[in-house]
């Protein structure tokens, strides 16, 4: 899960880039299993295949053309 403050609150256009670009890189990343943007409640849900490193890449990748995501639930196995 990830938080993008205010998301909802930006111009119509804004917005819309910014689904681009979460789609585009969810597109490149074979591991999702479903993905919704909440306008609502400014949030990107994400489900991903279980592999070692999967949800910090994908966040890593996101924060790159969304920078203001930020995210919020994160369970690491303990080694």
């Amino acid at each position: 899960m990830m938080l993008i403050p205010r998301l909802r609150s930006r111009p119509h256009a804004e917005i819309e880039q910014a689904s681009r670009d979460i789609q585009a890189v969810l597109a490149l990343h074979q591991d999702v299993v479903f993905a919704d943007l909440n306008l609502k409640l400014n949030l990107l849900w994400v489900s991903l295949r279980p592999r070692p490193g999967a949800i910090s890449e994908l966040a890593a990748a996101i924060r790159l053309r969304v920078p203001e995501a930020v995210l919020v639930a994160h369970y690491a196995e303990p080694r």
